[in-house]
């Protein structure tokens, strides 16, 4: 790693994770500095929050879903009310979003604790101690490299139960962390300036967070991406002095229920090469180029913690996109990983390329499903915004697996048609095809590039290049690169069932 002025710590939540527990009302109140205490429409809060529904409701407070109220206090923590609506009303999704409200309305408390109910609210109380554990730490998350950087934003979080209930939250609790603490390691990726993180340091970050957490981590350097005729990777690295890195991550279970490889898009930083991109907020945003890469790793590094009982293989395929007097043209062919030539139209359609050899590699082993998940298209943005991620695939199962996972976790997608009548759109005269479509559908002619290279296996397409940046923070989401797609990615993993399609 490099130690230039300005150069940085690419995974600062690692280095400051909060302790993270299970205990008591009396522990909460010596401990904490403020408690999240839950209260239904309709029902009289409890004890502890020290006032009752009419006086909740005197401050405006009815317990509606999404509602808070801090009440400042001389003893003990401040206490916070959230309202939870009717037990009709409650979901996971509601839980992790007031824990974060209730995180955010406390901004300057560090050692927080939140009450589980003690009544049936509709759903486990695993489930409501998982979603809260998640709410809070995306919530305090923050990638800062100012001064006071090394100063947690949040230094304990205890998740108050009763001793019946004890045992379950804990479990709530660990998946909670686990899954948090992955997410942020997407978010800090995501982030970290492209001047820290090339694609070097990247599988440098790969070989430090995949051995521990029970992944083989393989990194493949200029000269064996060469042996293995990855014109892909190789083409848009042409411009940068930075070299290009594969990565390749294996999870293997004793007794695999199936078999996914997973595929991240890493550019490290896209400045468009030949076909430059526009000097506004936009460019300064490329650094987040990476996600799918990011993502790919985060969420692979949660997959032993959780148990989860398919094989997964992750391809991290990274380089920056850079102009210069070597920088790949307009009308250069590459062959890639599978022989397929492409004629390159616009090298700011690079990630395409990149991930079109690690789909062709893919498919030369035993594999069920495959996943590729990318900041693709601008067309993506503007067709779903900031809150929806786009898929497509040829596999009708494999789609509706993502959509389910993306429900499950609050990181919905939205599935748009692979219209293949669009597929002349990448006809060349002169290659097997070309990297861009016409000026519509971008998004759908970009996924049908990348169907090229699948070879009939059942995939699945992730466009997250709108919900990889947020203007604003909302609920458990951060302002910035959001490292959009590790939830998603983590939950299909779990629940993954092989196609119907395969024999």
């Amino acid at each position: 790693m490099n130690t230039i002025p300005g150069d940085f710590d690419p995974i600062p939540s690692t280095r400051h994770r909060p302790s993270v527990g299970v205990g008591t009302l009396k522990q909460a109140m010596e401990e904490a500095d403020a408690l999240a205490v839950p209260v239904s429409a309709g029902a009289e809060p409890a004890e502890e929050l020290g006032t009752d529904a009419a006086g909740l409701a005197s401050a405006g407070f009815t317990a509606q879903r999404g509602q808070t109220l801090v009440r400042p206090t001389t003893d003990g923590p401040v206490r916070v009310a959230v309202g939870t609506g009717t037990p009709d009303q409650l979901d996971t999704t509601l839980v992790r979003d007031l824990a974060a409200e209730f995180a955010r309305a406390v901004p300057w408390h560090r050692r927080l604790a939140i009450e589980v109910p003690s009544r049936d609210v509709g759903i486990s109380v695993s489930d409501y101690a998982q979603a809260a554990t998640e709410g809070v730490l995306l919530a305090r998350w923050r990638y800062f490299v100012g001064r006071d950087a090394d100063r947690p934003l949040l230094e304990s979080l205890l998740v108050v139960a009763s001793d019946e209930q004890a045992d379950e939250v804990a479990v709530g609790v660990q998946r909670g962390r686990v899954i948090a603490e992955a997410y942020c390691l997407g978010r800090d990726l995501s982030n970290c300036p492209a001047s820290t993180l090339s694609a070097v340091r990247m599988a440098e970050v790969a070989l430090e967070v995949g051995p521990p957490a029970g992944l083989e981590v393989e990194v493949f350097d200029k000269d064996q991406l060469i042996e293995l005729g990855c014109g892909g990777l190789l083409g848009v690295n042409r411009g940068s002095v930075e070299p290009p890195r594969m990565v390749r991550l294996r999870y293997q279970p004793e007794e695999p229920t199936g078999r996914i490889a997973l595929i991240g898009k890493g550019i490290m930083y896209d400045s468009g090469g030949i076909s430059l991109k526009p000097s506004d907020e936009s460019h300064a945003q490329m650094k987040n180029d990476m996600t799918g890469a990011a993502t790919v790793l985060a969420s692979m590094t949660a997959l032993r913690a959780l148990g989860c009982t398919a094989a997964v293989t992750g391809y991290l395929m990274c380089t920056d996109n850079m102009p210069s007097g070597s920088a790949l043209k307009l009308g250069d062919v590459l062959r890639m990983r599978n022989g397929t030539t492409v004629e390159v139209l616009n090298t700011d359609a690079e990630g395409r390329l990149v991930m079109a050899d690690a789909l062709a590699l893919a498919t030369e082993e035993p594999v069920d499903a495959i996943v590729d998940i990318a900041t693709l298209t601008g067309a993506c943005l503007r067709t779903f915004g900031v809150e929806i991620a786009g898929v497509m695939g040829n596999d009708r199962g494999v789609v509706e697996q993502l959509r389910r996972a993306g429900d499950a976790v609050d990181e919905p997608v939205w599935e748009l048609p692979l219209h293949r009548s669009y597929r002349s759109q990448l006809d060349s005269p002169i290659a097997d095809l070309t990297n861009m479509g016409g000026v519509n559908a971008g998004s759908i002619t970009a996924a049908l590039f990348l169907e090229e290279f699948v070879d009939g296996r059942p995939w699945a397409h992730v466009d997250i290049a709108g919900t990889a940046q947020l203007p604003q923070p909302r609920t458990w989401r951060n302002q910035g690169a959001t490292g959009s797609g590790t939830k998603l990615l983590i939950e299909f993993a779990l629940a993954f069932n092989r196609p119907a399609s395969l024999p």
